[in-house]
């Protein structure tokens, strides 16, 4: 089993009711935009997902109502960030049995492990499932850095085929193709280096404000592997200043408000994540209006 590694992947937020349960209904009207914009794959369980507060049973739920609402058009992954070996593995085993065809992995969460115990724990879990991995490279907000040397040793695994790339050090993208060629393809992860990633040869995008945007998202993907540089261009930098909302310790929160706003997701967070208020609030809602207002007319990138 093997996952085409390209184009735009949302890293989709999870919506919750008013009361705190899984709100299944405008979580389907978002998933629809994303395949009526053409993305290519669905991302679950992510920062952006709240994975850290939602329970195993709503992990689950998630899978299978996104396997059930894409119908196989695109890949769905579910992210593993577990505190345990044993614990990531039975959590891939779920994620295979609900009908994820990939995974997306981090290091292991709160224990801050060392080069050979993050290689074994990637390694561990790569064993136990057939399905393919894209591991989650981000030393900055997770503090371990999953190196070159260890995805030598990682790449001995058949099923470990990506990275998110996210290290937000853009030559990193020339030292995975120098070292690896197409052996270990490459998602850039960091929405403000998206286009730049792009360009120097990553073969996709685990996008963030894809989710408030996702015509936007897709068509400066769709530009670029077309050549027209230029166009794609134009479009990412009025989408700069929105894609700033994504590399803040607030990203769910801005995110939500964003999708709000383009009418694809509610407000509502899981605690202890709160609402924005105050200045806060005005600054993102401020940065949204603006580019609303100055929202670029697309050309018809579903057919370049």
């Amino acid at each position: 089993m093997s996952i085409n590694w390209k184009g735009v992947m949302p890293a989709v937020t999870t919506k919750f009711s008013n009361n705190d349960t899984l709100d299944l209904n405008m979580f389907e009207v978002n998933i629809q935009a994303q395949l009526e914009a053409g993305v290519h794959g669905i991302v679950l369980g992510g920062t952006l997902g709240e994975a850290s507060t939602l329970l195993d049973e709503e992990k689950r739920t998630l899978t299978q109502t996104t396997v059930n609402i894409v119908k196989g058009k695109v890949p769905v992954l579910m992210n593993i960030a577990e505190q345990t070996t044993k614990g990531a593995v039975n959590a891939a085993q779920k994620a295979e049995e609900d009908g994820a065809k990939g995974l997306m992995m981090l290091p292991p969460m709160r224990y801050k492990a060392g080069n050979r115990e993050t290689v074994e724990y990637f390694k561990a879990v790569a064993n136990n499932t057939s399905l393919p991995i894209m591991v989650y490279n981000n030393p900055v907000d997770y503090k371990i850095e999953v190196t070159l040397d260890m995805f030598d040793e990682l790449l001995k695994c058949d099923n470990i085929e990506a990275v998110k790339e996210s290290t937000r050090d853009i030559s990193n993208v020339t030292r995975i193709k120098n070292n690896f060629g197409d052996r270990l393809k490459i998602m850039t992860g960091v929405d403000t280096l998206a286009l730049e990633s792009l360009l120097m040869g990553a073969d996709g995008w685990i996008a963030g404000l894809v989710c408030a945007f996702p015509k936007e998202t897709v068509a400066i993907y769709e530009l670029q592997k077309a050549g027209k540089i230029k166009e794609a261009l134009e479009i990412y930098r009025w989408f700069l200043p929105l894609l700033e909302l994504d590399i803040n310790s607030k990203l769910v929160q801005n995110i939500k408000l964003a999708e709000v706003a383009t009418g694809i997701g509610t407000e509502n967070v899981r605690a202890p994540r709160l609402p924005l208020i105050g200045e806060e609030r005005k600054h993102v809602l401020n940065v949204i209006e603006t580019g609303l207002k100055n929202r670029p007319t697309l050309p018809d990138y579903k057919n370049l």
